[in-house]
């Protein structure tokens, strides 16, 4: 009776938790091409993000070759407009050198308590050293208000 008692609670706690923490889906921006990195996920944390509030978006990722610099190009839309643009260090975003297999990237980003809510789009592309695309994938996102709880 009292291991019930315990897990009652830690259900619970996985039940809301899990909300803020789902993963997204992507697509590739180009079907047809054959990337060196192979995204396996992209997660989003908090989901919707809240504008003031710092979000986290992680990718999860493999790659056959070794990475050991490059950037990771963001590009964000609003309504199909675009609305931010920045190159970041990939070394900055995860550990370098990748050895090939399984690896994260993840960015941390805090959004301006102005920006407005509604529907985003990002697009990232992971670019080497010798500015060869590694991968490019796109994906939505939402932008509540700092206070909103709900999750679209």
């Amino acid at each position: 009776m009292a291991h019930c008692m315990m897990i009652v609670p830690l259900l619970i706690s996985f039940c809301l938790i899990l909300p803020l923490i789902q993963a997204s889906k992507f697509q590739y921006c180009d079907n047809n091409k054959d990337y060196d990195v192979k995204v396996s996920g992209v997660k989003i944390s908090p989901n919707p993000v809240k504008k003031g509030k710092p979000a986290t978006f992680t990718i999860s990722a493999t790659t056959s070759e070794s990475i050991t610099d490059g950037k990771m190009r963001v590009d964000v839309r609003y309504f199909g407009f675009p609305v931010y643009s920045q190159d970041h260090d990939l070394c900055e975003e995860t550990s370098c050198p990748v050895t090939s297999g399984n690896f994260v990237v993840s960015h941390t980003e805090e959004l301006p308590g102005f920006t407005p809510p509604g529907s985003y789009s990002l697009t990232m592309k992971m670019i080497n050293g010798e500015s060869r695309e590694l991968t490019c994938i796109s994906f939505g996102f939402r932008i509540g208000s700092a206070s909103s709880v709900s999750d679209v």
